[in-house]
């Protein structure tokens, strides 16, 4: 016999205290949202519920007065869960998990996630590290749960590699490639992100509930999703549009053709991430997604850590690269980068004033003529009658 559906429409009483709970407090909407609406964006291609185009026009704290007053379209099952929503239980709650609720305007709340197709309620986070710090050079490494050694040693190496010279692996915490990344980033005592399809009382996989205790002591754990929520389908692929956020490029180590690491691909495509996969043995499945988006030049192929952080790294940053990445030993490797950029724009032909280098490089002419006068007196410049410079011969 099916159980009647309760009337959508709160009582007065329970209309007062929906008000009261939140008043014009940004953080109490934010929670009590949680509650009613799950934003379920599964793919790019999804249109925002017209719920979420509210709370963009008018905000959190006003839209939660005119659903519970019922002043919202297409409101009615959001409406429908208004007298079950306890602030303070929820908050309660989460402080008991060892969590806390970070919102917009929050000094750990990342701007990346402030992106049109992102835009979380908010994030329960777990850890001790700072979310804002870690999501500065942060890079996600995701691939199938079913995978192979050989995509979990790359995965292992890559994760290592990035966490060793500071940037922070970003994953969900499943089984296979997610994992094998934050192992990698966890044997070198680096910083990680795991971002669960869950709300923060839970664990999934429960398998890896050791990996992701761990990567709560060495960077955070973090979910969107309320107290009590169980891992579904739909909240796998809409957990993947956060580690796409919060990471400067995707890399795909192992996929199939309809892989939900894909999934995460297209999210970080659609913001205009750089993607990087790894390519498998041409006799695998489990790497024919990838070897699908290297020849659709939908992203770039990646080999190893130096790799990833070349895709990873802006315009104008040195990324520090392995040893063994660089090659033989040459005499201008001596030359620290921006020597070496000075060096580049000079010839021994024909002589170049500090100025002009100071313009073309976009640095002060102070900090040119400091770099100049450490090369001259190392041999590597000289100046002319003139006061121009030019390599020395």
């Amino acid at each position: 016999m099916r159980r009647p559906e309760r009337d959508s429409a709160p009582t007065g009483a329970e209309v007062a205290r929906a008000h009261a709970m939140v008043g014009s407090d940004e953080r109490r909407a934010r929670v009590a949202w949680s509650r009613v609406l799950e934003l379920r964006r599964e793919r790019v291609s999804d249109a925002p519920h017209a719920l979420q185009s509210a709370l963009a026009e008018v905000g959190h704290v006003e839209a939660w007065h005119r659903l519970v007053d019922g002043d919202l379209l297409r409101s009615d099952n959001a409406r429908a869960r208004v007298a079950g929503v306890d602030v303070d239980g929820e908050l309660d709650r989460v402080e008991r998990t060892g969590a806390r609720v970070v919102i917009p305007g929050d000094a750990d709340w990342p701007d990346a996630l402030d992106h049109p197709l992102v835009s979380p309620h908010l994030l329960h986070v777990r850890g001790q590290g700072s979310l804002t710090d870690l999501s500065a050079r942060a890079v996600a490494i995701v691939g199938s749960r079913a995978s192979t050694g050989y995509g979990e040693a790359i995965a292992r190496e890559i994760g290592a590699g990035a966490a060793g010279r500071g940037w922070t692996v970003v994953s969900g915490a499943a089984f296979g490639i997610d994992a094998a990344a934050h192992q990698g980033a966890l044997a070198v005592h680096g910083p990680a992100i795991a971002v669960l399809p869950c709300g923060p009382d839970r664990v999934y996989p429960e398998g890896n509930r050791r990996l992701v205790e761990a990567v709560a002591e060495q960077g955070v754990v973090i979910t969107e999703l309320a107290i009590g929520t169980v891992a579904m389908r739909h909240r796998f692929l809409s957990r993947n549009r956060i580690i796409a956020a919060l990471s400067r490029a995707t890399l795909v180590v192992e996929a199939g053709l309809r892989s939900g690491s894909l999934n995460t691909a297209g999210w970080a495509e659609a913001m205009r991430r750089p993607v990087g996969l790894v390519p498998g043995p041409v006799t695998q499945m489990s790497s024919a997604g990838c070897h699908e988006w290297i020849q659709k030049h939908r992203g770039s192929l990646v080999t190893d850590t130096a790799d990833l952080l070349a895709l990873a790294g802006r315009v104008g940053e040195e990324v520090d690269l392995p040893v063994e990445q660089l090659g033989p030993a040459r005499e201008l490797d001596a030359l620290t980068p921006p020597q070496r950029r000075i060096h580049d724009l000079l010839s021994r032909s024909r002589g170049t004033s500090s100025g002009e280098l100071a313009a073309e490089l976009v640095l002060p002419v102070e900090e040119v003529f400091a770099e100049i006068a450490t090369m001259s007196i190392d041999g590597w410049v000289e100046q002319d009658d003139g006061g121009l410079w030019r390599r020395a011969r």
